[in-house]
């Protein structure tokens, strides 16, 4: 789960396609942010044009899900 310390320096989004998309490892960062993986929860940093991290970042068990990373918090670069 991610953490913020300033509540004013925070927004909530509003629906947006970039919020919807889920990317496999290696797929092109959209939008620089925190993504968390759909299957663990496992969160990590990300700069857009960067690649997602290789499978081989961290690994599922066969009882879980394929990994997939979902923005969480969209940094405000643009």
């Amino acid at each position: 789960m991610a953490w913020y310390r300033d509540s004013e320096r925070v927004k909530v989004a509003t629906h947006k396609p970039h919020w919807d998309g889920e990317h496999k490892p290696g797929d092109e960062v959209e939008m620089s942010g925190i993504y968390r993986c759909t299957g663990c929860d496992k969160e990590i940093a990300a700069n857009k044009r960067d690649p997602f991290p290789p499978q081989n970042h961290h690994q599922h068990g066969v009882d879980k899900p394929p990994i997939r990373w979902k923005l969480l918090v969209r940094a405000e670069t643009d």
